[in-house]
């Protein structure tokens, strides 16, 4: 260590890091807030906490195949993309910089809660972060420019396994901002309707994700 460097702690025992879980309306989405630790130095936070993840959802995280990072203008929107079940893919997904309007659709057949959506804000404020698990359909849209989304994924990025339905489907009538002028890509501007791709089949199988789950959950055992 060099004599003039300065060790910065982490929070004490008593101000440890905590994490809360709430359950989404997707069957299996959980959105995580950790507790903010701010001094007159910056701040320290957790976004991923394994034993708050394994309380709230009963297992480890997935081994991650891949982390990704993705800056956004204002009004960007991403998605709606899912992986292809088999092999499928599950993502943990939160906001170090900027704000962002996270967007879960339960596209799984056969699912409970099969055609739902739930929203979470996500920014460099509070750190909120998302579980979303395979076969689930996955959006958001930048509130601010500069926004970061980081992703933990249990796959690496196969384009082939890589499938878009088109947001704006009224079917689906997802909370797409109307105060700001949203950016799609080509590719999510010409996807199909959830009633589409399923005529086409290529929406997971809930019980196909479930057994892609299970495998990824216990590869260890």
């Amino acid at each position: 260590m060099k004599p003039n460097s300065v060790v910065t702690p982490l929070p004490d025992k008593a101000d440890a890091p905590t994490i809360r879980a709430r359950e989404l309306a997707v069957a299996g989405c959980v959105e995580f807030t950790p507790t903010v630790f701010p001094d007159d130095r910056g701040l320290f936070v957790a976004p991923f906490q394994e034993p708050g993840f394994v309380d709230a959802i009963g297992h480890r995280l997935f081994p991650v195949a891949q982390t990704n990072y993705g800056k956004s203008r204002r009004g960007v929107m991403r998605g709606l993309h899912f992986t292809r079940t088999p092999p499928g893919g599950a993502k943990y997904v939160y906001c170090p910089r900027g704000r962002a309007l996270d967007i879960a659709v339960d596209i799984r057949v056969g699912s409970p809660s099969y055609g739902r959506w739930d929203a979470v804000v996500l920014d460099g404020d509070d750190f909120r972060a998302v579980y979303i698990p395979i076969g689930v359909g996955h959006a958001f849209v930048a509130l601010e420019d500069d926004t970061l989304l980081t992703y933990m994924t249990s796959a690496p990025y196969v384009p082939k396994d890589e499938i878009g339905l088109f947001a704006f489907d009224p079917a689906l009538r997802l909370p797409i901002p109307t105060d700001i002028e949203v950016k799609v890509s080509d590719r999510d501007r010409l996807a199909p309707t959830l009633a589409e791709a399923r005529d086409l089949g290529i929406l997971p199988l809930f019980d196909d994700c479930l057994a892609a789950e299970h495998d990824l959950f216990h590869c260890g055992d």
